[in-house]
């Protein structure tokens, strides 16, 4: 089997989504998708740092305090 190039996998992908769902929904989902926004890799490297007990403490803290 033959690796397809990513623009052939998205098409693809798309006209499945069309042929199941519909032209308006395939739309829809779609949409539900974002990128999001930040610097994941400078974030996660952050929230690997925190120590076990400071993760605990703020879940605690959230579980009084919910937003």
């Amino acid at each position: 089997m033959e690796t397809k190039t990513l623009n052939e996998v998205r098409i693809l992908g798309f006209e499945l989504l069309v042929k199941n769902l519909g032209p308006a929904d395939a739309v829809r989902f779609i949409q539900s998708y974002s990128h999001g926004k930040g610097d994941y890799t400078k974030n996660r490297k952050k929230w690997l740092e925190t120590d076990f007990d400071t993760v605990v403490e703020g879940i605690m803290e959230k579980r009084k305090n919910p937003d």
